[in-house]
């Protein structure tokens, strides 16, 4: 493009940048620039999770040796602080409040200890969640891989923490009478529904913990309030035959109570099916589900947050 200046000289402009009036979203569209931690979809974000098991199996690993390293006792401890609990509830519940309520020794015992057991892994998995975020920003800031690999990967922490644990209980059930049988298989599936269940709610308290960290100070008081109602101590139907039935049916059909039930359904030869709530199986497995798909996406939604601000 020319003009003729007042001299009579001919000026030549120079031509329009190729960019000029684009704007900065156009612009980055045009030259296939995209957002920084941009959210991926659902089914590639499962993907991306998926490459990564091997990290996610491999973490869990490290944290769970790390846990106790710093203890003579070591990977001990792993066992002897739910049983050392136990210990204390059986005093305290079994002795002198009697919260056995006429479960003779061979039976309260293991179910005692099968129920700090099975709760102590959703309690952990829980406490866990809260920082998995906030409690691993460096990480989050560093690297670029799907957050919810941290929440799964202390799920499945407390899980392995949880199978070293059922060597001891199983000693425990046949100690008291309780000997291997076609019940015992009962367990695998328990396990898998539980940890399912645990996972979701682990990626559920990972975002809220992200955004609010003063949340892990608040936890374990709801963890406690929690296990005091859900049956740990004490069988909730026999515990509560004489209150409204109401207030056992809702009790029983919380999911930890739920879990425990089933698994000393497994383990306990005289804890029988009228102990459990009408059609237990259909709601452990609506509990893991929901959770597990909700606690996901829930979490997904939030990807490109982690770590910011």
């Amino acid at each position: 493009m020319s003009e003729t200046t007042h001299d009579a000289t001919v000026a030549v402009s120079a031509p329009a940048a190729p960019d000029e009036g684009l704007t900065a979203r156009e612009l980055a569209a045009k030259h296939g620039l995209t957002v920084s931690g941009a959210r991926p979809s659902l089914i590639e974000y499962v993907r991306q999770l998926w490459d990564r098991r091997h990290f996610i199996l491999a973490f869990s690993r490290a944290k769970l040796t790390a846990q106790y390293s710093q203890a003579k006792l070591g990977q001990l401890w792993q066992v002897a602080t739910p049983l050392l609990n136990a210990a204390v509830y059986f005093f305290i519940f079994g002795l002198l409040l009697e919260a056995d309520r006429g479960m003779s020794r061979e039976v309260y015992i293991p179910f005692l200890v099968t129920g700090v057991f099975v709760f102590t892994f959703t309690q952990s998995s829980v406490m866990a969640g809260v920082r998995a975020i906030s409690g691993n920003l460096g990480l989050v800031r560093a690297l670029h891989f799907p957050r919810a690999s941290l929440p799964v990967s202390f799920a499945l922490q407390q899980l392995q923490q949880l199978l070293f644990s059922m060597i001891v209980l199983f000693a425990i059930a046949v100690g008291f009478g309780h000997y291997p049988d076609l019940s015992w298989l009962l367990i695998v599936p328990v396990l898998v529904l539980q940890f399912c269940f645990n996972t979701g709610l682990a990626l559920i308290m990972a975002r809220a913990g992200a955004k609010t960290p003063d949340l892990a100070q608040l936890m374990p008081f709801v963890m406690r309030t929690w296990m005091y109602a859900s049956g740990v101590m004490f069988s909730i139907p026999i515990f509560l035959a004489d209150k409204p039935a109401w207030i056992a049916n809702v009790l029983q059909w919380n999911p930890a109570a739920i879990y425990m039930d089933l698994m000393r359904f497994a383990l306990i030869d005289d804890y029988g099916s009228q102990y459990l709530p009408d059609h237990v199986w259909a709601a452990a497995g609506g509990w893991a589900v929901l959770f597990a798909l909700g606690g996901f996406v829930y979490f997904w939604k939030a990807e490109e947050r982690y770590g910011r601000g």
